[in-house]
């Protein structure tokens, strides 16, 4: 039975509470309301992760990615909020129990983006300059082609670390494209071409969450926000990350790319210094399910896993 905009009711939607949290929140309740023709609008609920919270502290020694999502992911466990909204390259392979993907709206620019007042491009920086990151896929990638910088600890949002490099903390640092797309700063970074820096996995994808048993309107509803392309890159990107154990604690990137008759995906892992990296694609046909993308995930990993003998390097933490 097709939803009634003369009965409308309101549903909760849970976020971070950062600027693009909002944003992207914001762009998912809109996006709501259309899709069931204005039956179903959202409130927002914001939430201060423990990620957060820790400005200074190693993600990995507190928990690693998990908490970004942690007070969210429990909210929607009890009941407390309806949907949850998360960049989905941070959420953990596994959702807990009880949870399930609903949508993977439009992708975003997936690139990450240089940002520095000093100089146009990483290759221009002055030899042994500072380069700010809170990323250790960022700072390996970086490395391997300017092992001369000097890497210095970056973490907060977009407007904290603009602050940082304005106080002279830093030279140059690296955000998100499609964050900075998404609050309307694209201007702000110039975009790294994919040969030369591989995002994370699923890096630009918004993830939507609902409980399993959420009613079949709002699953209806969230289901026409769902754009195939997106769900075919967050399964093929995420299944290449959960079977190399992904995490920060190792530099590991992938996107999936439209061939025109085929995806491709391309992965990587990198030592943390940036002087070793294992790199592998594959392909699959455009019409496969799923699960067929999944499988082309796990092929790539396994490719990595053969090239590196099965000892992939896990140092540090991601800062």
């Amino acid at each position: 039975m097709p939803l009634s905009p003369s009965a409308p009711r309101s549903i909760r939607l849970g976020t971070r509470g950062s600027p693009l949290a909002l944003a992207q929140a914001h762009q998912i309740a809109d996006s709501l309301k259309e899709a069931s023709g204005g039956a179903i609008t959202a409130e927002i609920v914001t939430f201060t992760t423990t990620g957060d919270q820790l400005t200074t502290e190693r993600l990995i020694n507190s928990g690693g990615k998990g908490l970004f999502t942690r007070e969210l992911d429990d909210s929607l466990t009890r009941g407390d909020i309806d949907i949850a909204v998360h960049s989905l390259k941070d959420v953990p392979a596994q959702l807990p129990d009880g949870q399930v993907f609903v949508a993977f709206p439009h992708r975003e620019d997936p690139r990450d983006g240089f940002v520095s007042k000093k100089a146009s491009s990483l290759h221009d920086l002055p030899k042994g300059a500072r380069l700010g990151t809170a990323s250790l896929r960022r700072e390996a990638q970086a490395l391997s082609l300017r092992p001369d910088l000097q890497v210095v600890t970056f973490r907060g949002n977009v407007q904290t670390r603009m602050r940082k490099l304005d106080e002279g903390l830093a030279d140059a640092t690296f955000l998100a494209m499609a964050g900075l797309t998404r609050l309307g700063y694209a201007d702000m970074a110039t975009p790294i071409p994919l040969e030369d820096m591989l995002p994370a996995a699923a890096q630009g994808i918004i993830g939507v969450v609902a409980r399993d048993d959420a009613d079949a309107d709002l699953r209806a509803a969230l289901a026409k926000l769902n754009v195939a392309a997106s769900e075919a890159a967050a399964t093929a990107e995420r299944a290449f990350l959960t079977l190399l154990d992904g995490s920060c604690r190792t530099p590991i990137a992938a996107h999936l790319s439209d061939e025109g008759a085929a995806w491709r995906l391309t992965g990587e892992v990198l030592s943390p210094a940036g002087d070793q990296r294992w790199r592998a694609t594959g392909t699959c046909r455009k019409d496969a399910s799923l699960s067929g993308l999944a499988a082309l995930g796990q092929d790539v990993a396994r490719q990595i896993l053969e090239s590196a003998q099965g000892n992939l390097p896990v140092f540090g933490d991601e800062r």
